[in-house]
């Protein structure tokens, strides 16, 4: 019966937030729930889980916390100043650096603040909607990728790194960077030399994405209490569907892993690492995993935070993001699994 349950909340955790938008926005709170219940009808509950929960969310809540202080300071002189150094540096050569600095920031500052200055900057470069769009995604893929490299960076890979900190990974601050630098590294790098061959100057002087939403103390404190939340949800439902990661999902092929992540591109990629990132993995397994995550998270807006941020801000619709993200997203997916091929020949 317990199997039977797991199964279906997981399901529900899947499904329910792409199909209803209450849920949605209130994606924290549902996910605690589903959590707080798989740990439930498992019979978890113990002192040292409710210990890692309060304790898991501590690092990255406190970085969002700072880095949203931050940003509130330098974003009026920063929006000032976009369209300054665009002209002068070359919208190619502007575009470029912006994506792979927010990408390799991203680790540090976090995903979620890259994601808030990428908007300021999207929302004063002036280009037309569809390269500013093309813009967006690409800075959006770098910025997942970036922020797997450290624990600080987003929830993916703060439960991945909570999760293999025992036996036999004992994973610390840079576990992921140790194992996953050869892939994320270049990845953030060709997303830059895409932007920069891709998006066109031509239209420097329209402006169509604008945000002009200020942060205040109000917006910093939400947003840190709700990714505190987010985390501890992804704790408990890290720990709810253990049994069923450790029946299932552990068995399947390195190769099944990374395509069956796909479907990161419509829910949030943390929620599948804490289904699935288990300790009784390969490394193989984990790396292959983990990969298509953050690579199928860019697809669509749903699969990650910078997505949702970036998309909601900036009035970007779902088909706008859809025709630029699931293209790439299917390209580099392809690319990325050859180059695990090779590394394993």
């Amino acid at each position: 019966m317990a199997f039977l349950g797991l199964v279906i909340i997981l399901l529900i955790v899947l499904f329910l937030p792409f199909l209803v938008k209450k849920v949605e926005e209130e994606l924290e709170i549902f996910l605690f729930a589903m959590g707080a219940l798989a740990v439930t009808i498992t019979a978890q509950w113990h002192a040292g889980l409710v210990k890692e929960a309060l304790y898991a969310p501590v690092k990255i809540t406190a970085a969002v916390f700072l880095a949203g202080f931050a940003f509130k300071l330098f974003q009026s002189p920063m929006a000032h100043h976009v369209n300054r150094v665009a002209a002068r540096l070359g919208v190619k050569r502007f575009v470029f650096l912006v994506i792979i600095l927010l990408g390799f920031l991203s680790s540090a500052i976090t995903a979620i603040i890259a994601a808030l200055i990428l908007v300021e900057v999207a929302a004063h470069l002036k280009l037309d909607r569809r390269n500013e769009i093309l813009f967006v995604v690409l800075a959006c893929f770098s910025i997942g990728f970036g922020a797997v490299l450290t624990p600080v960076g987003e929830p993916l890979a703060t439960i991945a790194a909570a999760k293999l900190q025992g036996a036999p990974y004992y994973a610390g601050f840079f576990f992921l960077f140790q194992h996953l630098k050869f892939f994320i590294v270049p990845g953030v790098v060709l997303f830059g030399l895409l932007g920069a061959l891709l998006i066109s100057n031509k239209n420097l002087y329209s402006r169509s994405l604008i945000d002009t939403h200020k942060e205040n103390l109000q917006d910093i404190l939400l947003r840190t209490a709700k990714v505190y939340l987010f985390v501890m949800a992804l704790v408990f439902l890290g720990r709810g569907f253990k049994p069923l990661v450790d029946a299932c999902i552990a068995k399947i092929s390195w190769q099944g892993l990374y395509w069956i992540n796909i479907i990161s591109a419509v829910v949030d990629n943390a929620t599948l690492a804490a289904a699935e990132i288990s300790p009784v993995m390969s490394l193989l397994q984990i790396k292959s995993a983990t990969l298509g995550l953050v690579i199928a998270g860019g697809m669509l807006i749903p699969g990650n935070i910078p997505n949702i941020i970036a998309a909601g801000r900036l009035k970007i619709k779902s088909s706008e993001w859809a025709r630029y993200g699931l293209p790439l997203g299917l390209a580099v997916m392809a690319v990325f699994f050859f180059a695990l091929i090779m590394i394993q020949s």
